[in-house]
C-alpha cells in the first residue's frame, strides 16, 4: 500500500471532491507509477502557483477503490479490464457519463478531452493513465 497526495488544479472539481460529491480522477501515470485498489489518495490546493507554493488545504487520506488503466488517445480513450485485455477505444463524443463523473463543466466527452489536454502534455500517440475512483 503506498499513500498519495495528490494536487486539484481544475476549478469546477475542487469543492466537489471536497465536498464528497466527485470521487473520480483522470491522471497520467508518469514515473511514480500506478495507483492501485487499496493504496490511500488525499488531495490538497495550492496557496499560489502550483508547485511553487505552499497547500492551501489538504484532505484526509481515502483508499482507492477503483483504478482502472486507460490510454488518452487523440481521438478518445482506450479501456482495458483489469487483466491488461484491450476493451476498445472510446470516442470523446461517447465519454459524457466519465466527464460527468470527474466533475467535468459541463458534463461532456469533449470538455474532458479539452481539460485533459490542457493538463497534460498528450503526445501523438497517446499517454497512459488511470480512472481512479475513491470512497
Amino acid at each position: 500500500m503506498r499513500k498519495w497526495n495528490l494536487s486539484l488544479t481544475y476549478e469546477p472539481k475542487i469543492q466537489p471532491v471536497i465536498d464528497g460529491t466527485c470521487t473520480q480522477t483522470i491522471r497520467t501515470v508518469g514515473k511514480a507509477g500506478r495507483k492501485s485498489v487499496g493504496d490511500l489518495i488525499s488531495f490538497h490546493g495550492w496557496q499560489g502557483r502550483p508547485y511553487r507554493s505552499s497547500w492551501s488545504w489538504r484532505m484526509p487520506y481515502t483508499p482507492i477503490k477503483e483504478a482502472w488503466v486507460i490510454d488518452i488517445l487523440q481521438e478518445g480513450i482506450a479501456l482495458y479490464d483489469f487483466d491488461g485485455t484491450p476493451q476498445g477505444i472510446h470516442r470523446w463524443d461517447e465519454l459524457d457519463a466519465l466527464a460527468e463523473r470527474d466533475g467535468i463543466v459541463p458534463p461532456t466527452g469533449e470538455a474532458l478531452r479539452d481539460v485533459l489536454i490542457s493538463k497534460n502534455k498528450i503526445p501523438e500517440e497517446g499517454i497512459e493513465a488511470q480512472i481512479i475512483r475513491w470512497r
